[in-house]
């Protein structure tokens, strides 16, 4: 297949085609961007149920890049749906069509010190010019530590995380894998654990945001993935959300207190609440038969209130409450945030998590030895391509096209 170089630095005038970097409007459905850039809506209409769906869970914000040839017209376009799978809308001869494919990127464990001058959430920006760092860091001590009490200036902190990267930028959240603060001389950790979920230097879950299951004694039909090959239709899939099959009627409750943001009917996912939660989570609940009387955008409801009914409405094979968990506008499972027993760790897996422990302490007496410090994130900038006559994606591909 005929590749698209890279070039840098140089006048557009000497290219045919550039990229143009932009992001998804918000509250902007696929049609409506369809229809922006002047591309037909049969790239729209002419998907399987499945993946008219996905469409809808394109959050706002999200970075995209257009191809466009000399006139301006479109050729390609990449939209991430997921960490993992991105939308390929591509010309093939004189048609439009469009495919999920793999977002190729590379991961790098990172680590940086930092002195405290001010806060640790202004101090890492500073540092490191990533608002997204400053918040998963504060977020994971905000409910064992009490900095604006215990922080002294002249206090050091670490962090270990690791962070994928695409066209040479930093590309989805961060993974904090252990963090440590001084407060007062005194070292304070948070571990990430082989279970996905994070505890203190006594294996004692550490508490955060956490939900409560959204229709009791259902039963999951399908689960959630970022990124799957499905061997008979040859083409990859996601689903960003868990399914709970449940007879209709059945009620559907709040997995957390927040305020609605949306509540009406959408092509793909039918009769649709999304809540707003703290800390940048999300929650989507789709597919409702009908929403509890008095249930409006900007109502505030409480975790465990009933806000719907399960139904079959929208793009829906039948009744099962599709249930999305998004933090700062990723996809997230929503079954590793799930509170059902609060969660100390005993016997084999507190050994195995010991043995981890000491192998990230290691590290981060490395990085607070050696005052290790990370070059500043940078915005995207333009950057041009020259586009190779002939390119045209083949079904097998599953490289980056742009």
């Amino acid at each position: 297949m005929n590749k698209i170089f890279l070039l840098t630095l140089l006048p557009l005038i000497l290219f045919a085609s550039k990229v143009e970097y932009t992001k998804w409007n918000s509250g902007e459905s696929f049609l409506n961007f369809l229809e922006r850039q002047g591309l037909p809506q049969k790239i729209y209409y002419n998907l399987d149920r499945s993946d008219q769906t996905i469409t809808e869970e394109i959050y706002a914000g999200v970075n995209i890049q257009i191809l466009r040839d000399a006139n301006e017209r479109v050729e390609q376009v990449l939209i991430p749906i997921s960490e993992e799978l991105q939308l390929h809308i591509y010309k093939d001869k004189k048609k439009y069509k469009l495919r999920s494919t793999p977002i190729v990127y590379t991961k790098k464990t990172e680590a940086f010190c930092v002195t405290i001058e001010h806060s640790p959430y202004l101090d890492i920006v500073n540092s490191t010019g990533s608002k997204k760092l400053a918040h998963q860091f504060v977020n994971s001590f905000k409910n064992s530590l009490n900095f604006r009490r215990d922080l002294r200036r002249g206090d050091k902190l670490v962090m270990v995380y690791e962070q994928k990267y695409r066209f040479g930028k930093t590309f989805s959240m961060p993974v904090l894998q252990v963090a440590m603060i001084e407060l007062r001389g005194k070292k304070h950790y948070i571990y990430l654990n082989d279970d996905g979920r994070y505890y203190d230097a006594k294996g004692i879950e550490a508490e955060g945001f956490m939900l409560n299951r959204p229709v009791k004694n259902a039963r999951v039909s399908s689960g959630f993935t970022l990124r799957r090959y499905h061997p008979i239709l040859k083409k990859y899939r996601a689903h960003l959300g868990v399914d709970y099959a449940a007879r209709p009627g059945t009620p559907i409750m709040a997995a957390g207190s927040g305020r609605i943001i949306f509540a009406g009917y959408t092509r793909g996912y039918g009769k649709l609440i999304k809540i707003q939660h703290s800390d940048g989570y999300m929650t989507l609940y789709a597919h409702q038969r009908a929403f509890r009387r008095g249930i409006k955008r900007g109502k505030y409801v409480k975790k465990g209130q009933t806000i719907g009914y399960v139904g079959s409405t929208g793009l829906s094979t039948g009744p099962h409450l599709h249930f999305g968990l998004y933090k700062n506008g990723h996809a997230r499972n929503p079954a590793r945030v799930i509170r059902i027993t609060t969660n100390k760790l005993r016997g084999k897996k507190l050994k195995s998590f010991n043995l981890l422990k000491d192998d990230y302490n290691k590290t981060v007496e490395l990085h607070l030895a050696a005052n290790t410090h990370i070059k500043k994130e940078l915005p995207f900038e333009n950057v041009y391509y020259l586009n190779i006559k002939g390119f045209g994606p083949k079904s097998e591909d599953v490289n980056e096209s742009l």
